[in-house]
């Protein structure tokens, strides 16, 4: 297992098991890469015309049943309506959708490994947490939706139907979940690096929610733009003092 945050795949570093080095002490394991003259991970694989038709296809029957369910109310639209309307019929869209929660949250699901995917390519010497916290400054700073922060009137009408159903809000968790399995692979597995990834998610969820409320609360994007910045770098401090706190040598 890989405790001193190395990317998935390498020994066991020197976290000693500790969910510091799980999260806190990514640095040494790259650096060592670099030293020994190992090259740069490889470009992933281009993406197949067949799968790039298949992501079209889940789009556009999400993108269908958003529309509907933004229009008459999440409850208020069957299945059937929204297979008729992507012209396709209810076996077809199940075997893309398993569930009809899955056609409004479609969205979250092209998120459920942006965590782990900011780690495993995080900068050389970087540990995995500075890189999530990097990465969720320059995600407030473009007002990315998934952080909260963002205005635009389709996000709010979404981000209201999410909110305001409450099996909605219960299928999140699920993608959540996944999304906690996902970093805690890409921190080398394991129950220590399990706890590590369940309190970053815990972590961005509760920033993300607290911009939300903001936002809807009649402020702006903009107007909320400093404040979120500071709460998440004070969110950071905490969770790295809490993660540390069972490995007080770390830096």
């Amino acid at each position: 297992m890989v405790m001193s945050g190395e990317k998935a795949g390498g020994g066991n570093g020197s976290g000693s098991g500790s969910v510091a080095g799980a999260v806190g002490e990514g640095a040494r394991g790259q650096e060592s890469g670099q030293e020994s003259g190992q090259e740069e991970p490889a470009a992933p694989p281009r993406v197949s015309l067949r799968e790039r038709k298949k992501q079209l296809t889940y789009r556009a029957i999400s993108d269908a049943a958003i529309a509907m369910f933004l229009e008459r109310g999440f409850d208020k639209v069957s299945v059937a309506e929204v297979a008729a309307a992507a012209d396709i019929s209810k076996p077809t869209l199940f075997r893309y959708f398993p569930a009809k929660e899955d056609l409004a949250l479609h969205r979250f699901a092209d998120h459920e490994d942006e965590a782990a995917r900011v780690v495993g390519g995080r900068e050389p010497g970087e540990s995995p947490l500075d890189a999530l916290r990097r990465h969720f400054l320059a995600g407030l700073d473009r007002r990315d939706p998934v952080t909260g922060l963002c205005d635009a009137p389709q996000v709010l009408a979404f981000h209201r139907l999410l909110y305001g159903t409450p099996s909605l809000v219960a299928r999140l968790y699920a993608y959540q979940g996944r999304s906690e399995a996902a970093l805690a692979r890409a921190l080398g597995g394991g129950v220590t690096a399990r706890l590590a990834a369940g309190q970053v998610v815990a972590v961005l969820r509760i920033l993300a929610e607290e911009n939300w409320r903001r936002i809807d609360a009649g402020e702006s994007a903009d107007a909320v733009y400093a404040g979120a910045v500071q709460a998440a770098e004070e969110a950071f401090v905490q969770l790295r003092r809490g993660l540390e706190a069972e490995g007080r040598g770390t830096p």
